[in-house]
């Protein structure tokens, strides 16, 4: 039987109670960024319903759709994922997700997801959302984290290797998107163990 990993309980206590709080980027732009809840559920299922077709073409799960979203809430609720979520005053302008594995031998791995509205692009918001996601699985105590997309997700690409994420593989005829064409995967990853030996 699979052992539970629980992120929430095991990141650092300080830095859960961190949240909300105030993110200034580098063009002055104020964020507020605060842990997502359950009652945020149709806030985040309106703001998926927003994003333009292209960008869920390549979605691992439907974002639209209710019952997905009402499992990503059951999924912070267990403590298999954390999410992030970033307030442009009263606007959703974008979110983090991390998503960990429960098998026993991958337990330490996790799975980070990122999505910004379009008008809010370009400012560094994903980044800094990354970023954000990365302090929180070091303080869970995880070994590596991954990010995946397609070959046609360059934006994404440059954004994590700016935070130091490197290529692992790049899987051909991989996923399908909305539309039921194969695309290919690039995975990519981030050795925490080695950023906790280096500081």
């Amino acid at each position: 039987m699979a052992q539970k990993h629980d992120a929430s309980s095991e990141a650092d206590k300080s830095q859960i109670q961190s949240y909300p709080k105030q993110i200034r980027l580098s063009d002055g732009q104020v964020f507020k960024f605060r842990l997502m809840v359950a009652e945020d559920r149709d806030q985040v299922l309106r703001f998926a319903c927003s994003l333009p077709p292209d960008d869920l073409l390549f979605l691992r799960t439907d974002i639209t759709e209710p019952a997905t979203v009402d499992a990503w809430v059951a999924a912070l609720h267990a403590g298999t994922t954390i999410t992030v979520l970033a307030d442009a005053g009263e606007e959703l302008a974008g979110y983090a997700s991390l998503h960990l594995e429960q098998a026993r031998w991958t337990r330490r791995v996790g799975e980070i997801r990122v999505q910004v509205a379009p008008v809010f692009r370009g400012w560094g918001l994903g980044r800094q959302l990354t970023a954000e996601i990365v302090d929180l699985g070091q303080a869970a105590g995880l070994k590596k984290m991954a990010a995946m997309m397609t070959p046609d997700q360059t934006g994404a690409r440059a954004a994590f290797e700016k935070l130091g994420f490197q290529v692992e593989a790049l899987l051909q005829d991989w996923v399908e998107d909305r539309s039921g064409r194969p695309r290919d995967l690039i995975i990519m990853s981030y050795d925490l163990e080695r950023l906790n030996v280096q500081t």
